[in-house]
């Protein structure tokens, strides 16, 4: 054995025993560059082919007829010819490769034969898109990037009306931008992280120049905390119809003073002259909606839709913008449900604990993400599917904030809630109200 090969094989055993080991600790990164990814690309390449035939993936060409010497017979199957795929890019935690489709041949075996991909080529999971006809990309994950997204700091960078709220599949920061997506539905089962998001959502909007208005028709127990930083908070029916009102007030003078300024949107206002932008947070909507029975009830549930749905409808380019969340959303909310959840661009879904809150959250944007949602197990707390306008979907896991991080939080930004003109007093007039009940 020559020297350079005993010493290669002395560096492969080193790395195999001591320094990988060391590496994959420190710089995780660094090991699936070094070792993990070029693997990973040669079982790919390798694979390919026989992956496709056991899938249906490959098409077969079936010529109508063949010549035998001088004899015109029915031609045979020839072999299966698997689409042609580019060599696997690599990726902080995988790998990516995109398909060439054969004419005919559609995404829909892709997602199917995605967890067989992911076997085949020993990786955690496979994430079929289809970005254009005639592509497939398949992004391949070596490990779970969720399985331990932790907790971060909040992102004083955020720019205004963005908040980082936590970690995406594909290793990017899951962020939720107001300005691109003004309204968002965000629904989850007890103990799924819905409240863990809405609390990080807040967090992270607190240092902002923003108005933040709850409204948690449970008394308050979830948003309460945050109480130094909001605006106003709706703890019943009642007082969130009184807020309500006073924001489409509020809309309508924003139309108008856009209206004077011949401008179409309150960012095209100077700075000085820009109304603050508002966020609405709404917690466990179906206690908003639903009611006993009585005429009182049902009148106030019926106006408490058709505020939620003129903000969602006009709010946009006015700076007011909502965020409905609930352990469930269904069309036994009430007709308006159906027609303020089609204004809500962004989605998130958590565990749900009906296929029916799934298929209403995502159905109706991706058919994908509804199925994928309803795989989240109970043991994957802050795991969700988040999905926006464009169609695209990817899960996400939220950063842990705690309960103690949110009073932290709310206090040391107490001193920039700004006033909304009329709010205090619709809700000491209903404080009034109930008083001399």
């Amino acid at each position: 054995m020559g020297p350079i090969v005993l010493a290669l094989v002395l560096v492969v055993l080193a790395w195999r025993y001591r320094l990988g080991r060391i590496v994959h600790e420190r710089r995780p990164a660094w090991y699936w560059y070094l070792t993990g990814y070029p693997v990973a690309a040669v079982r790919v390449l390798a694979s390919w082919r026989k992956v496709s035939q056991l899938n249906d993936l490959s098409v077969t060409h079936k010529p109508t007829r063949a010549v035998l010497g001088g004899l015109a017979v029915k031609g045979e199957a020839l072999r299966p010819i698997a689409p042609r795929i580019s060599f696997p890019r690599p990726m902080p935690n995988g790998l990516s490769v995109v398909v060439r489709l054969h004419p005919g041949q559609t995404p829909v075996p892709f997602l199917v034969a995605a967890d067989a991909l992911a076997h085949a080529w020993r990786m955690f999971a496979v994430r079929v898109t289809s970005p254009e006809r005639g592509v497939v990309h398949l992004v391949a994950t070596a490990a779970d990037p969720l399985a331990n997204s932790g907790t971060a700091p909040p992102s004083a960078s955020a720019s205004l009306l963005t908040a980082l709220v936590g970690l995406l599949e594909n290793g990017r920061a899951w962020a939720m931008d107001f300005r691109r997506v003004p309204h968002w539905l965000i629904v989850g089962a007890t103990r799924s992280g819905k409240s863990t998001l809405l609390a990080r959502l807040i967090t992270e909007l607190a240092p902002q120049p923003v108005a933040l208005i709850g409204i948690d028709c449970k008394g308050g127990m979830e948003l309460g905390v945050f109480t130094p930083r909001l605006s106003a908070l709706a703890t019943n029916r009642r007082e969130a119809l009184a807020v309500l009102s006073v924001l489409v007030v509020d809309m309508q003078d924003r139309m108008r003073t856009c209206r004077i300024a011949g401008v179409r949107s309150i960012w095209d206002l100077p700075e000085d002259e820009r109304p603050i932008p508002v966020v609405v947070i709404v917690d466990e909507i179906a206690e908003l909606f639903l009611t006993s029975g009585s005429k009182e009830e049902r009148a106030e549930a019926e106006q408490c839709s058709t505020y939620l749905l003129r903000l969602a409808q006009l709010g946009a380019a006015l700076g007011l913008h909502l965020v409905i969340a609930g352990q469930r959303v269904g069309s036994d909310l009430g007709p308006g449900i159906t027609a303020l959840r089609a204004q809500l661009g962004g989605r998130v879904c958590h565990r749900v604990n009906d296929p029916g809150t799934a298929e209403m959250t995502l159905g109706d944007i991706n058919k994908d993400a509804a199925v994928v949602a309803q795989s989240i197990t109970p043991d994957e707390r802050g795991v969700a599917v988040t999905a926006s306008d464009d169609g695209g979907w990817v899960r996400g896991r939220s950063h842990l904030t705690t309960v103690a991080d949110a009073k932290e939080a709310a206090m040391r930004y107490a001193d920039m809630t700004p006033n909304i003109p009329g709010l205090p007093r619709a809700l000491e007039a209903i404080d009034g109200e109930e008083g001399t009940a």
